[in-house]
């Protein structure tokens, strides 16, 4: 059981990384090391995927789109235009170089070398000394066709990768990527954000144009809407997705006839804009009957719930959604939560679900909640999720880990995915794993569980993978 400590010449990364005692090590060599990787929710592109893109240089693979790294750049003092302006690649590459030193004790400064050392083989601290070499070491790696995309899958040892998808999505590279009979199985996932997202009625009108197109019918109706979004509900599941997904500050729950929908959405179909109370009346009451239909298919539905978002006015104007500027809100959470899931188990119609908490200080609204919906039916019917977003680093996984194992059963978990629209994320599956082999080694040494390793590594295995695997029916589809 016992492993040596193995340094490599310039790196803190060492082979036992994270891992603080012997059961540690052999739970994570012996066991959670060897996993397939199921990515169950990212928002990386099909497209990419399908067809088997290949990156120009390290810039366009490790910066583009990746926020983390931008607002870190902005706290530093960088200049927007060598983080999304128009420098070059390689002035964007050597001011994130730079600014790698500084991001000691954030996650940033693990996720960077993890990412240079799995992919690139790189053992060298990124900083300004070295980041000319890096950067040219690393794209001229990425000119090999084992660095397009699906080989960098590869080498992570990826299974499946489900996508973020938007119901008018056409899910053309799903399809290629299948016919290819790639060894990746790269699925859709249900996004419907914009079908329910009914602020800007001028926008939402324009939205359902869209979905109109796709599925065939005309929108006149609210029972319109909802037929299209089963009709594509369906597409998707033709075309093997299992799950669904969506990003909301809080769930809703009114009584059921409090307003009259088919108004409301005339209303919208006019122009008019609706008060307050009515757009979250109408997030409710489309949101439960996607639930329904989830429920019928055998899906699963995800919530991502407290994200603030688009705080700066004036960067968004600037620069659009999603470049930086959203952070932890401070939603109720519990009532309204405990009521619309009441409402769709009070029909037997509560599909699988796992619930994602961006404020840590409702982890245990969230562990405790999820056990009161578990009705033995399915195993982990409704989990909570993991650390997401500003929550998956080390402390916040750990958190999140703690409070489940405490309020609900942690070996039922369905682990880890990456959230990323990063091709060089997968290490976080990594991070993840030794974090959770180390939380039950240190048990072990405290002697708080039995240093049964037979046991605990098959735990470690299940959380990894197999309970995945188990849990979505990406193996069994129709």
């Amino acid at each position: 059981m016992e492993h040596t400590i193995k340094a490599t010449k310039d790196t803190f990364l060492t082979d036992d990384f994270l891992l603080k005692s012997d059961f540690a090590r052999a739970l994570y060599h012996d066991h959670a090391k060897k996993m397939p990787i199921i990515d169950y929710h990212c928002h990386l592109s099909p497209h990419d995927i399908a067809t088997n893109r290949q990156f120009n240089n390290m810039t366009n693979i490790w910066l583009e789109g990746d926020h983390y790294k931008w607002r870190a750049m902005r706290t530093l003092g960088v200049s927007e235009k060598y983080i999304t302006g128009d420098t070059s690649d390689k002035e964007k590459f050597m001011s994130w170089a730079k600014s790698v030193p500084h991001t000691m004790r954030n996650p940033l400064y693990h996720w960077t070398h993890l990412e240079l050392l799995r992919y690139f083989g790189i053992e060298q601290l990124l900083n300004e000394s070295s980041a000319e070499q890096i950067y040219e070491e690393s794209t001229d790696l990425l000119q090999q066709d084992s660095f397009r995309t699906r080989g960098l899958l590869s080498k992570m040892n990826v299974e499946v990768v489900c996508t973020t998808d938007d119901p008018t999505d056409s899910l053309e590279y799903h399809q290629q990527a299948k016919a290819e009979k790639l060894d990746i199985k790269l699925l859709p996932a249900f996004r419907p954000d914009k079908a329910y997202a009914v602020e800007n009625p001028k926008v939402y009108t324009q939205y359902l144009e869209k979905l109109a197109a796709v599925s065939g019918q005309a929108i006149k109706s609210y029972e319109d809407l909802l037929s299209a979004l089963e009709n594509r509900i369906a597409y998707f599941h033709e075309n093997g997705g299992r799950l669904a997904d969506h990003g909301l500050e809080q769930l809703y729950f009114f009584k059921e006839n409090e307003h009259d929908i088919s108004g409301l959405f005339s209303r919208i179909l006019s122009g008019k804009g609706l008060e307050p109370n009515e757009i979250r009346f109408f997030k409710f009451k489309t949101l439960s009957a996607l639930s329904k239909m989830y429920h019928a298919k055998g899906w699963t539905q995800q919530y991502h719930l407290g994200a603030l978002r688009n705080t700066n006015e004036r960067m968004a104007r600037v620069l659009g959604p999603d470049t930086g500027f959203d952070s932890i809100g401070d939603f109720p959470q519990s009532v309204a939560l405990a009521s619309y899931l009441n409402h769709l188990d009070s029909t037997d119609q509560l599909a699988k679900t796992i619930l994602y908490n961006l404020n840590p200080s409702d982890n245990e609204v969230m562990a405790t909640m999820v056990g009161n919906f578990n009705d033995g039916s399915v195993k982990g019917k409704v989990q909570f999720g993991s650390g997401w977003w500003y929550m998956d680093q080390k402390d916040g996984m750990e958190k999140q880990m703690n409070t489940l194992s405490n309020m609900g059963i942690l070996s039922c978990f369905v682990g880890m995915l990456t959230d990323s629209r990063s091709f060089l994320s997968f290490p976080r599956h990594e991070y993840f794993r030794r974090i959770l082999c180390n939380l039950i080694g240190q048990d072990v040494v405290n002697g708080e569980l039995p240093a049964d390793e037979k046991w605990l590594g098959q735990m470690v295995e299940n959380i990894c993978y197999n309970n995945a695997r188990e849990y979505f029916g990406f193996y069994d589809r129709n």
